[in-house]
């Protein structure tokens, strides 16, 4: 099943443009000046057209020198001021194209920083990285390069036809009448291209889903010999998408001709009309040679304006997914008059919370449960069952649908999301580093820790021991996702890296389960160090970890079914006893299967 993104086939009503055009307003002044220095080259190609006719008719007919020196002098001159007018639209276009790229990538990663977990349980990444990449280049090119044409375009077409009426006006009117045909031909053509358009960019998000996919589970792919069968997905995919081009590409290819055909047209009435008006005296031969002069000249314009025209259209399309992306409302806020009181130390407690990620389908149900301050308690039970879930609702990752959580005392939505989440030291089952040294992941959750420091919280984590024995100490690369390390290794650094953040309240999320014995043994000594004196959560699958709890709650059914230590629920021979007693078999098991 893939993400169902929000439909965008609403006719375009310039609610779109409007909401590009408004990330031109911090940079009008860059704005100003391109659209200046490109109306300039426009407005010098028509003067150029001009004394071109004045050369031919004052000039060579006339075989007045002086006159065609003086004429050909000025041509000269202002080829010089066209020269630096384009030089000046190409630099401080791509400046403005580059700003705006800048800016926008900027801020869709900061408001993706701040959107809840809900957002990205339901959103693929790679439709999220299609609009952060290639959208928002499509929208830089519009509002800079496609602004440019369009400009270049508009007063292409406004000074030909000035000027065609300053040396004719009813041939002018002649031309004038083929611009409501393009029009017409433009409207029709505008509502079938941005259709299309607007598919391909839906298809091209599923497309990169499924690239992102493919390409992060390789080793399943290999592993299950997936190759064949996710080929002919993508390749569904793929052919959907380019159906879609195809049709777009299509029809803005029938749009040119059009645009041509009418041209051509046109000319022809120019050179007809022209024709009858030299035999009685009204046209001129260089009148004549401006004319069709601009009218050729205004082809070019009329092309690059349709060219313009549906690109825009697929610009638009992608801005309509970018805008949907920026729109997306974080579901956990921090509320108004939020505060921080320094630390998150203190009793916690879920008074009748209720959750759900979906409706009709209850995960927690009239939840209670009071943990002290230094309490070390362990969560087990079947899978679904919740204890994730009352892990994310502490962090406040999410919030509860009914009920409420007390931190210390305080209804912690009384308290900021900050206050709260960067006093909370997680380690999971699948620990996540990022592409750098060991060094800077160690650092991340505490920037401003020296050397020294890592390295006494490296050694509390007996991670100190495999690390310097790599080749370059801390200072060794971890790879993208810290696949240079064994997922042991990643385990230890990751729980060094809560050690050094010093929380007031720390998680571990089946953080063992994946790991040997011996690392098993070390990681555990490491969660001893960090969890003295300081309120702590166990999510466990190895029951042999969390024996030493202070309390052991096991979930079931959206509640806590036994609550006790490890054994007081051993004698009450209850659930608990029949996962420690089935897992204690197993292991028994195994080791005789070895011996």
């Amino acid at each position: 099943m893939y993400f169902e993104e929000e439909e965008f086939s609403t006719q375009f009503n310039g609610q779109t443009i409007r909401r590009i055009g408004r990330l031109l307003i911090p940079h009008w002044k860059w704005v100003v000046g391109f659209v200046s220095m490109i109306a300039a080259v426009a407005l010098l190609d028509s003067i150029f057209t001009y004394i071109s006719k004045l050369i031919i008719d004052e000039g060579i007919v006339a075989q007045n020198i002086p006159r065609l020196n003086q004429l050909v002098g000025i041509y000269f001159s202002l080829i010089f001021v066209s020269a630096a007018a384009v030089f000046g639209f190409i630099y401080l276009t791509g400046i403005l194209g580059e700003r705006i790229r800048y800016e926008m990538r900027r801020d869709l990663f900061n408001h993706l920083q701040e959107l809840s977990f809900s957002y990205f349980d339901k959103t693929p990444v790679g439709w999220i990285m299609s609009r952060v990449t290639s959208d928002t280049e499509r929208i830089a090119e519009l509002i800079t390069w496609r602004l440019l044409d369009i400009t270049w375009g508009v007063m292409s077409i406004g000074s030909s036809v000035i000027f065609m009426m300053l040396i004719n006006w009813k041939l002018a009117l002649v031309v004038a009448l083929i611009v409501p045909v393009i029009v017409i031909v433009a409207i029709q053509f505008k509502k079938r291209i941005i259709v299309q358009f607007r598919l391909v960019r839906k298809m091209n998000s599923k497309v990169t889903g499924a690239y992102n996919e493919n390409i992060t589970g390789v080793r399943v792919v290999k592993a299950l010999v997936r190759e064949d069968r996710n080929m002919q997905e993508f390749d569904e995919l793929a052919t959907s998408m380019y159906k879609a081009g195809y049709r777009a590409a299509w029809l803005s290819a029938l749009f040119l001709p059009a645009v041509q055909i009418i041209a051509a047209l046109a000319m022809g009435a120019v050179i007809w009309y022209g024709g009858l008006q030299a035999r009685t005296g009204e046209m001129t031969i260089g009148g004549i040679q401006a004319f069709i002069s601009y009218l050729v000249f205004m082809l070019w314009p009329i092309q690059e304006l349709s060219r313009a025209f549906a690109e825009m259209q697929q610009a638009i399309a992608s801005a309509e997914r970018t805008f949907s992306l920026q729109d997306a409302k974080a579901d956990v806020v921090d509320r108004p008059h939020a505060l921080d009181p320094g630390t998150i130390r203190g009793d916690i407690r879920f008074e009748n919370v209720d959750f759900y990620y979906e409706k009709g389908k209850p995960v927690l149900k009239n939840f209670n449960l009071h943990i002290e301050q230094g309490e070390t308690i362990a969560l087990v039970g079947p899978t679904g069952a919740g204890k994730s879930t009352i892990v994310n609702l502490l962090c406040r990752f999410y919030e509860p649908k009914e009920g409420r959580i007390r931190i210390g005392g305080l209804d912690y939505t009384g308290l900021t999301l900050h206050a709260i989440q960067s006093r909370v030291g997680i380690v999971l089952q699948t620990p996540h580093l990022f592409s750098g040294t060991i060094r800077e992941n160690l650092r991340y959750g505490r920037l401003d820790a020296t050397d020294s420091e890592i390295e006494i919280a490296a050694k509390l984590a007996h991670a100190h021991e495999f690390i310097v024995e790599t080749d370059k100490g801390y200072d060794s690369e971890v790879g993208e996702g810290g696949n240079l390390l064994s997922v042991g290794q990643k385990q230890l650094v990751s729980l060094a890296r809560a050690v050094l953040a010093n929380p007031d309240l720390f998680i571990m999320d089946e953080a063992t389960s994946s790991v040997d014995t011996v690392t098993e043994a070390l990681i555990q000594q490491g969660m001893d160090e960090l969890m003295r004196n300081r309120t702590s959560l166990i999510i466990a699958h190895r029951l042999s970890t969390i024996k030493r709890a202070d309390r052991i709650l096991v979930i079931e059914g959206g509640g806590i079914s036994e609550a006790g230590t490890h054994a007081e629920l051993i004698r009450q021979r209850g659930h608990y006893y029949n996962l420690y007693t089935n897992q204690f078999r197993q292991e028994l098991g195994r080791q005789y299967a070895v011996a």
